[in-house]
């Protein structure tokens, strides 16, 4: 079993994935802003887990890198301000994760670093891994952090760029903002509805990364998403049947433009992304319909 260092532990992922690696036999060295919060958080497993709150601390190569850090893309206007905020959690803490272990002895085996299939930017036909990135806020975003951690790919390290869709998981994440208006009856379509919907259940991400951290499969990109993406129209109705409620309300564009401006195109556009790379790699995902990944999430 291998020693990982892992950020974003605390996080909605992190949720997951921490207690799986643990099962897994893995020694975790999480990185967090507040260690003392987190070993409360997770107080019943603290004791196997090393927290810290500056990489600096890390005198040893670990032989695994999970890097999941970076604030909400979607938890508040993207004013320039926050703008910044969201670079810095990705590509600065990704930047001195690099710094710190280029001037360590050896090299990690596996790198794993988050991505989003914002990459690929707004798209109307299907895409895979070899698409090429788009030219917006958020596929900059992400074809600069991607960048980043490629700085650590070296004859002896593998390194893996997770292009992740929404994820959906209980509780809270996008199905706890959804959830109670979905429950009131107050759910919608966004806008025509005709908007691609990329998704993946969070125990198949989980599943993805504890695949990746074996070092088998292909370096490269990988799109961690369900191989069946649907419609934002698609998404309400499904997600209305298994709640058992109407989704009458369609939800207009141009107000929600006013108030959320250029962070609107995360809800307004889309993309239908393919996991090619991991389907041909031979993973298989658990929850790819997502009726059943969401039968499953709230029986």
């Amino acid at each position: 079993m291998a020693q990982i260092l892992l950020t974003g532990a605390t996080g909605f992922v992190g949720d997951a994935l921490l207690p799986a690696l643990l099962n897994d036999g893995h020694s975790l060295i999480c990185l967090t802003r507040d260690p003392h919060k987190a070993a409360e958080r997770f107080s019943t497993i603290a004791a196997s887990i090393q927290w810290i709150s500056d990489v600096e601390q890390v005198t040893l190569m670990p032989e695994c890198v999970i890097n999941l850090s970076g604030e909400g893309i979607a938890d508040s206007r993207w004013t320039d301000r926050r703008k910044r905020v969201l670079r810095a959690s990705r590509i600065a803490v990704t930047d001195a994760l690099v710094k710190h272990f280029n001037s360590l002895p050896g090299e990690p085996s596996v790198v794993i670093s988050g991505s989003a299939v914002g990459y690929y930017g707004p798209q109307t036909q299907e895409v895979t891994e070899d698409h090429a990135p788009g030219w917006d806020f958020a596929a900059r975003l992400c074809a600069d952090w991607e960048a980043s951690i490629d700085r650590l790919e070296t004859d002896q390290t593998k390194v893996y760029k997770l292009r992740i869709g929404v994820v959906l998981g209980r509780p809270g994440g996008f199905l706890g903002r959804l959830e109670l208006p979905f429950k009131l009856g107050l759910g919608g379509p966004l806008g025509n509805g005709r908007q691609q919907f990329s998704w993946i259940h969070r125990d198949d991400l989980v599943a993805m990364i504890r695949w990746l951290t074996s070092g088998t499969p292909d370096a490269g990109a990988y799109n961690a998403t369900s191989p069946h993406p649907v419609s934002n129209q698609e998404f309400t109705q499904t997600f209305g049947r298994v709640l058992k409620r109407p989704t009458v309300l369609r939800v207009p564009e141009f107000p929600m433009r006013i108030v959320l401006g250029e962070l609107a195109d995360l809800l307004f556009q889309g993309q239908a992304v393919i996991p090619k790379r991991a389907l041909d790699q031979g993973f298989q995902f658990d929850h790819p319909d997502l009726e059943e990944a969401l039968g499953h999430l709230f029986r």
